[in-house]
């Protein structure tokens, strides 16, 4: 018996030395003609076997920033649902590239189910919508819209410890009168589908029998509301998709086509560089493309544009077989439903801190294009910084200790180093100089707040890009693959209201530069360092950029196999 016990000690010492192995079971026989078994068992990380010490994460949508959080979330330490009304994921720059038939809708998009897919376990996924947020409760309630013919109850609710929302935002219309009714949109792969259905139906109607000329040129003027990166990039495709495959299989339409561009402000593409935007007037001007400026849409009928001009209130109204709006991005109704539960009512989308969770909840954090960084200014905190530089209490701050928390102001507040950059100061004590450029050895606290009086100036909010998105979608998932062990050793900034150190550094957004096709193959590009990039070099990037940016191998090939297609053998004009 002494020998047996021991074999089964030693055993069970194997079992818990090598986690690997999952069961193991040992019958041996006794003299007696006995059986003795011994069986120990462990599950593994993502075994399915449930665990009470993982937290259930739910996150809402599968955009750029729900899947970058869902790439790389350590899912052996959360139990991970998804939700979200589309189960694939949509590369959402080539969405005008779509509705043309540059490149093919099953081309961009890539299952969520293939992209959530880990060896260590198995994300939850559900094809629903959520409809309402219960902050209070830890709970959402949803709803799926898969066709009502198949049986089973179509609503159901899930709890939730941490909750990702992400679902992105939907098409702002400013309640025109009309823009529902009669206008495309081009935020999701349907819209583009059906963009690209109806530009082939209106060449269709055009060529038929019977129509004066002028029905043709009305049902051939297609209209563009909004000048920014995506109604550019449109106008762009559309004018290619004409010019160099419709003409030839439509040519008594040659001649009466138009593309118009309405723009409310002085020029499109205004949050580019100013030679970008001069650059894409003059190239769509040449192009034939109509842009009227200083122009706000009033009310769009089944077949006219009203509109006022700004400077001088007048109005007019023009013609269209086709209305595209582009003019940005709204709140969602479950956003705001869930805003006034949480006290944020008369905000245009969720406030979050630096470190992207949701002002006033607790273990709720939002993020791409549905929230807002509402970035705490330095000014407000100016005398606690001072005080907790001020080690020795002398009233004064001379550099020494100044330097000694120049990297957590840095990091707590990002605007301090953005308007270092725009004043072209090398270092951040030369805030501190005298008007004679002279360097202060000492500042007291009127100093303090004069020398960063202006660096609040710089505070702006991000751009609801796809680049935004994926970043904090990556930034969030490191955060929660490092929760225990920041908790333990914070590696955040100083807590200036407070002792000790946030557990996490802040989001930061690192800019790498934006593109604007123009059509042509010709494109304009923001680069980072200040860098402007224009013309048929600058298409190669961009063709080069937005191949590697493909969140597959299967999507990056059909992406590049559609770009060669096209120049081969041109668009598909057939109506599917």
């Amino acid at each position: 018996m002494t020998i047996l016990s021991s074999f089964f000690n030693r055993a069970s010492n194997a079992i818990h030395a090598y986690p690997s192995c999952s069961k193991l079971l040992v019958l041996c026989t006794i003299s007696s003609g006995g059986l003795v078994a011994y069986s120990e068992s462990q599950a593994e990380p993502g075994s399915g076997i449930p665990s009470e010490k993982k937290k259930k994460v739910l996150v809402l949508g599968t955009g750029w920033a729900g899947t970058s959080f869902l790439k790389d979330i350590d899912i052996s330490h959360y139990d991970v649902q998804v939700i979200s009304p589309r189960n694939y994921f949509a590369f959402t720059p080539l969405l005008p590239s779509v509705t043309c038939g540059t490149v093919e809708a099953r081309s961009i998009v890539e299952p969520v189910r293939k992209i959530i897919k880990k060896r260590d376990g198995e994300v939850q996924f559900c094809e629903a919508e959520c409809v309402k947020i219960d902050a209070a409760g830890k709970r959402v309630y949803c709803q799926s819209n898969i066709d009502n013919n198949l049986v089973g109850n179509k609503e159901f609710s899930l709890e939730y410890d941490y909750l990702v929302i992400a679902v992105g935002a939907q098409v702002n219309t400013f309640n025109t009168p009309g823009v529902q009714e009669n206008c495309h949109f081009l935020k999701e792969i349907e819209d583009a589908q059906k963009i690209r259905r109806t530009v082939i139906d209106c060449f269709e109607k055009a060529v038929l029998p019977g129509l004066s000329e002028e029905e043709r040129k009305t049902n051939l003027h297609f209209v563009i509301v909004g000048g920014g990166p995506t109604g550019v990039e449109f106008a762009a495709e559309l004018h290619d998709y004409i010019q160099e495959d419709l003409v030839k299989l439509y040519p008594m339409a040659k001649d009466l086509v138009k593309i118009t561009m309405i723009q409310s402000g002085d020029h499109i593409l205004n949050m580019f560089d100013e030679r970008i935007s001069s650059f894409a007037e003059n190239k769509f001007q040449r192009d034939g493309i109509e842009v009227l400026t200083g122009r706000r849409v009033v009310n769009v009928s089944e077949k006219e544009v009203a509109m006022k001009i700004k400077s001088t209130g007048e109005s007019c109204s023009i013609p269209h077989g086709i209305v595209l709006w582009s003019t940005g991005v709204g709140t969602r109704p479950v956003i705001k439903d869930f805003m006034e539960q949480i006290g944020q009512k008369n905000r245009r989308v969720l406030a979050t801190d630096e470190w992207l969770k949701v002002k006033g909840c607790d273990n709720v954090y939002a993020l791409g294009d549905c929230a807002s960084i509402d970035q705490r200014k330095i000014m407000e905190d100016i005398a606690i910084i001072f005080k907790a530089a001020d080690k020795d209490n002398s009233g004064n701050l001379n550099v020494k200790e100044f330097e000694d928390i120049l990297d957590d102001i840095i990091i707590r507040y990002p605007q301090v180093e953005l308007y270092l950059k725009s004043m072209h100061m090398s270092d951040v004590t030369d805030l501190f100089k005298d008007p004679r450029g002279t360097d202060a050895t000492e500042v007291d606290i009127e100093g303090f707040k004069s020398a960063l009086s202006h660096v609040d100036s710089q505070m702006k909010s991000l751009p609801a890009t796809a680049q935004v998105a994926a970043q904090q979608g990556a930034y969030l998932s490191r955060c929660f693959n490092r929760m225990e062990q920041c908790e333990q050793n914070p590696e955040g900034p100083q807590r200036f209201r407070g002792s000790g150190r946030h557990q996490f550094r802040p989001f930061s957004y690192k800019h790498f530069g934006q593109f604007a096709p123009l059509g042509g193959e010709q494109t304009a590009a923001e680069l980072p360092g200040d860098w402007v990039s224009m013309g048929h070099s600058t298409q190669w990037l961009w063709y080069s950029v937005y191949a590697s940016k493909q969140v597959s191998w299967r999507t990056r090939v059909l992406v590049v196999s559609d770009w060669l297609r096209r120049s081969v053998f041109g668009r598909d004009s057939s109506r599917i």
